[in-house]
């Protein structure tokens, strides 16, 4: 099994910045991806961003482009999510998931095997 717990998260002004992490311990070692997901009351839960853990190769919603920005730190157990210029409809509770096959739709949540918790961001 792989744990993920997920922190960073809180609130923030329209405008600001947040950084997420997601810790991951388990077996890790055969997860092809990791991303992103978020939900807001009353919403699905949508795909943000995702990474290819061994080729670096990332993927992100049309809504976060060029204001997000996943990574992984070098030892591919800790996962991260800069966000900025942050919006109100950016509110939501923010999940992190992994996958073990390497499957090509990167925002479906069926594609994940593994979850976090969660973590509220919350912009005014």
């Amino acid at each position: 099994d792989v744990q993920l717990v997920e922190s960073g998260g809180g609130s923030v002004q329209a405008g600001g910045s947040l950084r997420l992490s997601c810790a991951a311990s388990g077996y890790t070692y055969n997860t092809c991806s990791m991303g992103w997901f978020r939900q807001a009351p009353g919403k699905e839960r949508e795909g943000v961003a995702a990474i290819r853990r061994y080729s670096g190769t990332t993927f992100y919603a049309d809504s976060v482009k060029g204001r997000f920005t996943i990574s992984q730190d070098n030892a591919k157990t800790t996962l991260y999510l800069q966000m900025n210029s942050l919006k109100p409809e950016d509110t939501a509770v923010y999940y992190c998931a992994a996958s073990i096959p390497c499957l090509p739709n990167w925002n479906e949540t069926r594609t994940y095997t593994y979850w976090g918790q969660g973590t509220q961001v919350t912009v005014s």
